[in-house]
């Protein structure tokens, strides 16, 4: 997977995160839990489209009302 190559060379929290975010989408959950503790941030366990929203959000800050 293309954004999981260009994660992997990335430092910081947000990128621990969107780390974690891919390897529970492609179902290794243990390599997710490893990075969401990098990250700071607990095992997600909401619908992967729910926690997309949220690190969207994160990342790129909501949209003006």
């Amino acid at each position: 997977m293309r954004a999981h190559e260009i994660v992997q060379d990335q430092d910081g929290s947000n990128a621990a995160w969107v780390h974690a975010y891919l390897h529970r989408k492609e179902g290794d959950l243990s390599n997710a839990r490893y990075w969401y503790r990098r990250a700071g941030k607990p095992v997600c366990e909401v619908p992967l489209a729910d926690e997309w929203d949220s690190l969207a959000k994160a990342l790129l800050g909501s949209p003006p009302s």
